[in-house]
């Protein structure tokens, strides 16, 4: 095909813009002037790091090997986002009037020429591509073709004993591509990982992990009278793990009648874990949860990228592989316990590193895979690479307008200043187009009955060696739900109505607020989870133990959502208007942290193996507190804890067409 007029003009702008002087840099580079009204910066690609954690070792020499992805806008960039918004606001006429993937790709995908004026900007520039989708291009080259075609000063910088590369400023690009181009990355070499809460070969199953007894079937069942009390009461001993049985019955679900029939449930992680199917299956045999019916779990490997890209983040050992296996454990194992009809894929990322989860996250947009999905991963947003920030909203902005809701858990550092010393909020829950879950400490009694909620935050307070007391209590803070204002997202129409200022407000401005929904996350109150352990004596076999954190929470929402979703009669896709749309309604829990008053402060004894596997080594003896979450708070009304607070019996059929439990 010939090129046409336009596109021949086009690239010879952008030749121009891309290669034309401003200062000669070292190693032979032309730095494009970043200043010129010709070039447009990039919003978030200036690291933050560079100039707060690290020592500047100077410019990176011409020849040096650089590796990025250019990622596109495509056609109508600046439509996607109210289109997404009214197929997901209730009061929209055209909610859940959702797009097909293929509908999709003809409005929003890029078109041939864009695709080509980046290309030959890129390439004019001194980069080859050696990678390509719809989404991105990836894009080999040098130092001096990162000044030339970005006005990027590439300079070495060491952080933590490690060197890395990266611009000394914001990138750009010219204007001819402006409105091409979503976001660079990769030019900031540093390693950008998610925690939970492919290659060729993968270690084997995590070491493993053992409750130790006393422990409760259910709250309060087991009282430790013979331990002092705390507070003025006898403490009861930590639950044992609830089952799907139990929360299904908490919260409702199980009086619906409810399976999640015809919805679809995606969990993605990172990595496979190699006996997923078993593990999955004798748990869901032991527990009374629904057996697996034929084709209702399929496993699904995103595509590897980043082998290339960045094998220091790609390596196994990079991102501590074994252990992602017990979150991908967890997570299927409590959406299947909630939705047992739900069909569930499984997508794995090749690596923890963001452009591998990225690449998990656009292959369910492009298949549309799922319905819902369920993500247990995220990092500190100061962290976080600012420069994915476009490329997130664009995947979850593309999913609302498909149908698939995607929902984050808010993390388990509480407001994060313990572990990082800043307050902070995590990504990617607090992107606007996500339903970012928090977490509370569950009560259940013995006949499966909600008994209270408080918001997730423990205070940890050994026995002292006297056995005749607790030691400063109420201890050192040790977990908590995440929670708190984003730095850098503005608050979403969706939050205005209903979250108080007081929590939007930052630096003059209204910012978006962390969580939106919460469930069970306290692993005092926690879920039981079986899964293959590797033990001490060098065996590998299948045990159960209790786990908990909004990496808990996220699947048990996303399960409670697939019974919603029937109930409703379809898909819900970005479900964040529709459940604010129900806050102070019968429909949500209202968590306080004191769900007996003030005067009440509740905990539970928790016994510990020091070795974690078995007594040989002696126990820990500590009383963990419920509902001290740092400097967060589950107070009446919306809180940066709970957010609008949990499903309560009749959220589910609240979605039911014409009515429900409002």
């Amino acid at each position: 095909m010939r090129p046409t007029r336009r596109l021949l003009a086009l690239t010879a702008a952008l030749l121009c813009a891309g290669l034309t002087a401003a200062a000669a840099l070292p190693g032979g580079a032309v730095a494009a002037d970043r200043a010129r009204p010709d070039r447009v910066p990039l919003p978030g690609t200036a690291p933050v790091w560079t100039a707060a954690e690290a020592v500047d070792q100077g410019v990176v020499p011409g020849a040096s090997r650089v590796v990025a992805r250019v990622y596109l806008a495509g056609r109508a960039r600046h439509t996607l986002a109210a289109e997404a918004m009214a197929v997901s606001d209730p009061r929209s006429g055209r909610y859940r009037h959702f797009l097909t993937p293929a509908q999709i790709r003809a409005r929003f995908d890029p078109s041939p020429a864009q695709v080509a004026a980046v290309t030959a900007w890129l390439t004019g520039a001194g980069f080859r591509v050696t990678g390509s989708n719809a989404h991105y291009l990836v894009v080999q080259g040098d130092a001096s073709a990162a000044t030339r075609a970005f006005g990027a000063h590439l300079h070495a910088y060491r952080k933590n004993g490690h060197v890395y590369t990266a611009p000394d400023g914001l990138t750009s690009v010219p204007a001819a591509v402006a409105d091409d181009v979503l976001s660079v990355t990769g030019l900031d070499s540093s390693p950008h990982q998610a925690h939970h809460g492919r290659r060729d070969v993968l270690p084997g199953p995590a070491a493993a992990f053992v409750n130790a007894p006393p422990t409760s079937d259910y709250y309060g069942q087991q009282p430790a009278s013979t331990l002092p009390k705390a507070y003025g009461q006898v403490m009861p001993y930590v639950v044992k793990g609830y089952t799907g049985t139990q929360l299904r019955s908490a919260y409702g679900a199980a009086a619906t009648g409810l399976t999640g029939a015809g919805a679809r449930i995606a969990v993605v992680d990172a990595y496979d874990s190699p006996t997923l199917e078993g593990d999955l299956t004798r748990y869901a045999s032991a527990h009374g949860d629904a057996p697996y019916a034929a084709g209702q779990l399929t496993r699904v490997d995103a595509p590897v990228w980043t082998h290339t890209e960045n094998p220091s983040v790609t390596a196994p050992d990079g991102c501590g592989a074994s252990g992602w296996y017990g979150e991908q454990t967890l997570d299927l194992e409590a959406a299947h316990a909630m939705a047992p009809a739900a069909t569930l894929t499984y997508v794995g990322a090749a690596s923890c590193g963001d452009t591998d989860l990225i690449d998990a996250l656009n292959k369910i947009n492009d298949g549309h895979l799922a319905d819902i999905v369920s993500n247990s991963w995220g990092e500190p947003e100061l962290a976080s690479d600012p420069a994915m920030d476009p490329v997130y909203d664009k995947i979850f902005t593309t999913g609302a307008l498909e149908g698939i809701g995607y929902y984050f858990s808010s993390g388990d550092g509480g407001d994060e200043k313990a572990a990082t010393g800043s307050k902070q909020t995590d990504m990617p829950a607090s992107n606007p187009w996500v339903t970012a879950v928090g977490g509370t400490s569950l009560g259940i009694g013995a006949d499966g009955q909600y008994l209270f909620e408080t918001g997730w935050g423990t205070d940890k307070a050994p026995l002292a060696s006297s056995g005749t007391a607790w030691t400063s209590l109420p201890g050192a803070f040790l977990a908590g739900a995440g929670g708190g204002t984003s730095s850098r997202v503005a608050q979403p129409s969706y939050q205005a109505p209903v979250v108080p200022g007081t929590l939007a407000d930052f630096s003059g401005a209204k910012h978006r607020v962390v969580p939106d929904i919460a469930a069970v996350a306290d692993s005092s109150t926690g879920f039981l989870v079986g899964q293959t352990q590797s033990f001490p004596n060098g065996t590998t076999a299948y045990s159960e133990y209790r786990v908990g954190g909004t990496s808990l929470a996220a699947p048990v929402i996303a399960g409670i959502q697939a019974l919603a979703q029937q109930a409703a009669g379809g898909p819900l896709g970005f479900a964040d208007p529709a459940i604010y749309d129900r806050y102070g309604t019968q429909a949500l829990h209202d968590v306080t942290d004191h769900p007996y008053g003030s005067s009440v402060q509740l905990a539970e004894v928790r016994v510990d193996y020091t070795n974690n596997v078995d007594a040989t080594s002696g126990t820990v003896t500590t009383l963990r507190t419920l509902g001290e979450d740092s400097s967060l708070q589950a107070t009446q009304g919306y809180d940066d804890v709970t957010g609008v607070g949990s499903p309560s019996a009749g959220y589910i059929t609240s979605y039911k067409p014409n009515g429900g439990a409002r």
